[in-house]
C-alpha cells in the first residue's frame, strides 16, 4: 500500500483550503463585508456592505418597521370598522326614538362624524326646485339622478367625487307616490367607505332610515 498523499488539482486543494478557513473563522468572516462580497458577489457586492452585522441588523430594522406599520394600518382599519358599527347602532337607536319626521331627518344628517363622513344629505327627486311640504333639510336633486347614480335597481354604490373623495350613496323606497330619494355621505378622505363591512352597516343604517321615513309619512310599504 503507498503512504503518499491523495494527489489533488490545485484549484480543488485551493477550495478545501477555502473551506477549511472559513470553518476556522466563522466570526472573523462574518464581521468582514469585503470579503463576503467576494463569496456572495451577487447578495453584497451591488450593497457596499463593510460589516455584516451591521447590514443584517439595518434590513432587520427596515422589515420590522413594514410590518409595524402593516400591522397598525390593521389595527386601525379594525378600529374604524368598530367606531363605524357602534355608530349606526346609536343611530339607529335615535331613528327609534325620533318622535317627529323631521327628528328623523336631523338624525341622518346629523350623523356624519358618526359614519367617519363630513357630511351627510338627504336627497329627494324633485321639480320646479320646491321640496316636498314638512321635508325641511332635504335637498332637491334633478329626476332621473338616482337612476343615473345607481342604475334602475341599484339599492346603494360606494363612489369618488371632487369636493367629496369618498362618497356612499343609497336608495331610499319610501312608497309607491313618494319621490325617489337618496342618502349620500360624503367624506374629504380617501376610500372612507371602502370595505364590504361599511357598506352593510351603513345600508343597514339606510333601511332603518327608510322604514323611519315611511313611518312618518304613513305611506304604503312598497
Amino acid at each position: 500500500m503507498s503512504n503518499r498523499a491523495e494527489s489533488r488539482a490545485p484549484a480543488e486543494a485551493a477550495a478545501e483550503a477555502v473551506k477549511a478557513y472559513i470553518r476556522m473563522n466563522r466570526a472573523r468572516l462574518a464581521a468582514d463585508g469585503e470579503l463576503m462580497a467576494l463569496l456572495l458577489p451577487e447578495r453584497f457586492d451591488s450593497s457596499d456592505v463593510r460589516d455584516l452585522q451591521r447590514f443584517v441588523i439595518d434590513r432587520l430594522t427596515t422589515e420590522n418597521a413594514a410590518l409595524r406599520a402593516e400591522r397598525d394600518g390593521l389595527r386601525g382599519a379594525r378600529d374604524q370598522a368598530v367606531r363605524l358599527g357602534e355608530g349606526v347602532h346609536r343611530a339607529v337607536l335615535d331613528l327609534i326614538d325620533a318622535r317627529s319626521f323631521e327628528e328623523a331627518i336631523a338624525v341622518a344628517t346629523s350623523s356624519a362624524p358618526a359614519f367617519g363622513a363630513d357630511r351627510a344629505s338627504l336627497c329627494v327627486e324633485g321639480e320646479n326646485g320646491k321640496a316636498p311640504k314638512g321635508t325641511e333639510g332635504v335637498r332637491l336633486i334633478a329626476p332621473g339622478t338616482i337612476e343615473a347614480v345607481l342604475g334602475r335597481e341599484g339599492m346603494g354604490a360606494i363612489l369618488s367625487g371632487a369636493e367629496c373623495r369618498s362618497l356612499a350613496a343609497f336608495r331610499l323606497r319610501i312608497g309607491r307616490d313618494a319621490p325617489q330619494a337618496l342618502y349620500v355621505l360624503g367624506s374629504h378622505a380617501e376610500g372612507a367607505f371602502e370595505g364590504d363591512d361599511a357598506a352593510a352597516d351603513l345600508g343597514f343604517f339606510a333601511r332603518g332610515l327608510e322604514r323611519a321615513i315611511r313611518a312618518w309619512l304613513d305611506l304604503p310599504k312598497l
